[in-house]
């Protein structure tokens, strides 16, 4: 909550004071402690204890910190103009080492009758799509939202070796993915996954590796890493064994 890492516990008075302030940011850091009573209707004893809410001791160190949580808010920006990341890693999707990872994946899968498809946050909205365009094009594909809700620990060896999970990972290093795949492994399940780095834990786990190498990008304390070639790379891979099996059929 403004410049605080945390949340805490507002009255209705002291919500009303928190919403005009940051709906008013840039007025308020310049607004003395009499201004602002008088446009939150309350009186400046309220205001000093909403401060020290907010751990100020006062309401000029409030303002103080409020300024400086002002400027870093402005200071914050995505730049949008930079497209070589883009460009750099369509290029390298024609390179033998991408393409020879991609096959890898493809040989895995088309032996699976069943994909599962894993991620978490943004990933896990890439995940999803995965499952829904995996299951139009060549087989039966779902998305575990939740890993942890959803073990493995009784599958049937009949199915087990028949089970690909693709896990997707910018990071490549979620604990709870990474206790998944060990779940998965000991039912002889195969592992594919699409991560920024060859050298993340979930990459080095997995029996193919997909990996895409793009500037990570954070934003506050969120990250942003573009979720393109993920997305790229999951089409691809859906796309090539639909090809494949085209191909089987006309030959035949």
């Amino acid at each position: 909550m403004l410049f605080l890492d945390k949340a805490i516990e507002l009255n209705d008075t002291e919500l009303e004071i928190y919403n005009y302030i940051t709906a008013n940011l840039d007025k308020v850091v310049y607004m003395r402690i009499r201004d602002l009573a008088d446009e939150v209707h309350v009186s400046t004893t309220t205001i000093l204890r909403f401060c020290r809410k907010f751990k100020c001791n006062g309401y000029s160190e409030f303002r103080v910190k409020l300024q400086l949580y002002a400027e870093e808010q402005k200071m914050a920006h995505i730049d949008m103009s930079d497209e070589t990341t883009y460009i750099d890693f369509l290029k390298r999707t024609a390179q033998p080492e991408y393409k020879k990872q991609l096959q890898e994946a493809v040989t895995i899968l088309r032996d699976s009758e069943l994909v599962l498809f894993v991620g978490i946050g943004a990933s896990g909205v890439i995940a999803e799509y995965g499952a829904l365009y995996f299951s139009s094009l060549f087989t039966l594909a779902l998305h575990i939202e939740d890993p942890l809700n959803h073990p493995f620990y009784h599958l049937s060896s009949k199915l087990s070796d028949k089970i690909c999970m693709i896990a997707i990972s910018v990071e490549g290093e979620n604990e709870d993915i990474i206790r998944y795949i060990h779940q998965l492994k000991t039912q002889k399940c195969q592992i594919i996954s699409i991560t920024n780095s060859a050298k993340s834990t979930i990459a080095r786990l997995s029996d193919a590796n997909i990996s895409y190498y793009i500037n990570k990008e954070m934003y506050q304390d969120a990250n942003i890493t573009s979720q393109l070639p993920a997305l790229y790379t999951i089409e691809s891979i859906a796309r090539e064994i639909r090809t494949q099996i085209d191909q089987e059929k006309a030959g035949n």
